[in-house]
Formats: C-alpha cells, structure tokens, sequence
C-alpha cells in the first residue's frame, strides 16, 4: 500500500533531460583505479551537517573511517550503516580488491553528496559534480562504485 502512495505522490515529478551521456571506456579492472561515490550524505565527525537542498559534496581520504551518516531524509533504514560502515561505504571491501588483484589501486580520495535532491540537480550538473570528478581525475581515478542511499 505504501508503495502505492508513494509512487502515486512522485508520479508528475520532473526528470533531468541530459542529452548526451559523457562515457569513456575504463580499463580492465586489474588496473582500474577505484574510488566511491556516494548519496548517503556522510560526514566526518565535527564537519557541518548537511542542509536541505545542499548540493555540494565531501571529501574523505582513503583512510578516513570515522564517517557519520548524515543524510536528511528518515525514509531508509539505517542499522545496515550502524552496524557496517561498508553498507553505504564499501573502502574496507576496495581495500580487499586491491590487494587480492581484482583492482589495481583504490584512490586516495572518496566523495560523498546528500541525496534526496530536487528534480534539476542543477548545481550538482553544472558546478560540484564536475568539482568532484576533477578531484578524482586528478588522482587518476578511472572507476568509481556509486552507493545510492
């Protein structure tokens, strides 16, 4: 029933029209460079918390682990995160990839925006989201694993 409702609630929301993808092949994976990008709105203990609408993103290091979810939205379960940083932030299960050969190094940096974002996304497009690939270009990053929250 609630999924009903919900979908009858989003049914007439806009979509972002993006008329050309941008992809370029990565390599093979045992030598692809891997970062994350996430939605789960983390941040690092005494940073800012997010706000409604914030389209700007985070930056962790590859050894950060002392990451809060912060994300503003109470429609998901959180326990899956309490228990396991890897739910939302898989850097341990990178780490283990890198190390058996399955990928070629994890980048030294991971991003994380704020989901629950409105229809246009319009600064994420146009401004933070290209700030953030750069980031991780620069760090020669070829692969990124999305965790949607």
């Amino acid at each position: 029933m609630a999924d009903q409702m919900f979908r009858k609630m989003i049914a007439n929301e806009g979509v972002p029209v993006i008329e050309a993808a941008a992809f370029t092949s990565p390599p093979p994976l045992a030598e692809a460079r891997v970062a994350i990008v996430t939605t789960a709105g983390l941040r690092k203990a005494g940073d800012a918390a997010w706000g409604p609408g914030d389209q700007s993103f985070r930056v962790f290091d590859n050894d950060d682990r002392d990451v809060q979810l912060g994300h503003l939205s109470p429609n998901f379960d959180r326990a899956g995160f309490a228990a396991d940083i890897n739910v939302a932030y898989p850097v341990d299960r990178l780490a283990e990839l890198a190390a058996e050969g399955t990928i070629g190094s994890v980048g030294a940096h991971h991003i994380s925006f704020m989901g629950a974002q409105d229809d246009t996304m319009t600064k994420i497009r146009m401004d933070s989201g290209k700030a953030a690939a750069k980031i991780l270009k620069d760090d020669g990053v070829n692969v990124v694993i999305l965790t949607p929250v």
